[in-house]
């Protein structure tokens, strides 16, 4: 059975990537491009008070070589 995504905003997303060290390279309108220290980088949706839905989440988290269990430790 595979994990289950939490269903979280666009901010509370970013907010957690920000902790893991990821930076904000710039936004334009209502979307955030974000790039790892490898130089890896994807696009977060921040949409007041919208949930991501888990196959996005999972999109971004694979766009930045990310793991879930790493992911939730910075919630």
């Amino acid at each position: 059975m595979s994990p289950r995504y939490p269903r979280l905003t666009g901010k509370e997303i970013l907010r957690a990537l920000q902790q893991m060290g990821i930076e904000v390279v710039r936004q334009r309108g209502s979307h955030v491009i974000v790039k790892n220290s490898e130089g890896k980088v994807s696009v977060i949706p921040i949409h007041a008070g919208k949930i991501i839905e888990p196959g996005l989440l999972k999109s971004i988290l694979r766009d930045l070589d990310i793991t879930l269990d790493e992911f939730l430790k910075h919630l």
